[in-house]
């Protein structure tokens, strides 16, 4: 590279996302991660990017609006810049509701989606039909909403690697010269020497387990029920995800992953006997507010924090890359009070 303007330390969905805002505006970027691309829980299976529920508004839910509806067109550019899929597609959730006053609240809830969503999506109650791919519903009606949608993360970061390094920059596995202002995204251990350098902890792990069946369900909507996320991708694959372990005594999967394809099957008919492609094991890291930490390392000039992406990484990225970018590159700062370190 003939510069570097900016270094990105860690090749997750974080790190990518923020390398990839900073080198669509001009600036060569070198990213420099110590294991491969997503080797941590950017590399799972799930893909949810799923919103808050559409009430007790705040500051967090606020903002991953925001990156929900910008990413439409923030990963179209990601696939343009690549030429590959990132398996991105806005297509909606289903609910099951359980009861009459399950209804009811999902009708105020939508009622207040109208404000909230600004127009750019709705959440409504609509009565199960009994199509296959549908969740049984006791109470005969479903949620759904227009805002859910997906990406494949593996693919998703491939997009990202292959589209930083269209626009200049460079992604090294191993060591290199950190140059420019460091932004460091390193998950787990990230969390941990932010939390060694602050003399308190900021956040920790959490195990999750989840598993990848082969199930043609590409342009059908995402499903939400009995606690599991059921997200169709683009290659044919249905992703069922997943536990929140905050105690564990391996990191490899175990019968909570069978566990996983019950409920699945249980929910979901369709999904018995298809073919069982991976079952995935890994470590997400949350930050202590359980929202993302963003913003400038304390007592470390030029060095500045996004992490804790815990479940809500991928949908958080668009808007988690242009906060930081905007900060880093052009000293505006517009990150949450609730993100700040």
């Amino acid at each position: 590279m003939a510069r570097v303007d900016l270094t990105v330390r860690g090749a997750g969905i974080f790190g990518l996302s923020v390398a990839w805002e900073a080198a669509r505006r001009g600036a060569c970027v070198r990213v420099i991660e110590a294991v491969g691309v997503g080797a941590g829980s950017s590399g799972g299976v799930v893909g949810a990017l799923s919103p808050h529920v559409p009430e007790s508004w705040n500051g967090k839910k606020a903002f991953q609006l925001d990156s929900l509806l910008m990413a439409a067109d923030w990963w179209g550019a990601v696939e343009a810049a690549s030429g590959l899929v990132s398996g991105y597609g806005r297509v909606g959730r289903l609910q099951p509701l359980a009861d009459a006053a399950a209804v009811e609240l999902a009708r105020a809830r939508g009622v207040s989606a109208e404000g909230l969503w600004r127009g750019e999506a709705v959440w409504r109650v609509v009565p199960a039909t009994g199509l296959a791919w549908e969740p049984f519903s006791p109470s005969g009606w479903l949620v759904e909403d227009t805002l859910s949608a997906r990406v494949q993360p593996r693919m998703a970061c491939a997009a990202l690697v292959v589209a930083i390094e269209g626009a200049g920059g460079e992604v090294v596995v191993g060591e290199a010269e950190e140059v420019g202002p460091v932004v460091w995204a390193t998950g787990l251990a990230g969390l941990a020497s932010l939390g060694l350098d602050l003399g308190r902890v900021v956040g920790g792990g959490v195990k999750g387990q989840a598993i990848l069946l082969r199930y043609p369900a590409e342009e059908l909507p995402q499903l939400f029920v009995d606690g599991l996320h059921v997200v169709p991708h683009v290659d044919g694959t249905v992703a069922v995800g997943s536990t929140s372990e905050a105690v564990w005594d391996h990191l490899g999967v175990d019968r909570q992953v069978e566990d996983l394809h019950a409920r699945a099957v249980a929910a979901l008919p369709v999904l018995a006997g298809a073919e069982v492609v991976e079952r995935w094991a890994g470590v997400r890291p949350r930050a202590k507010s359980r929202a993302p930490l963003l913003g400038a390392w304390p007592g470390r000039a030029g060095h500045f924090v996004a992490n804790g992406g815990f479940k809500i990484g991928f949908g958080m990225a668009p808007k988690v890359a242009e906060v930081m970018v905007d900060l880093v590159l052009e000293g505006r700062d517009l990150i949450p009070e609730g993100f700040r370190i």
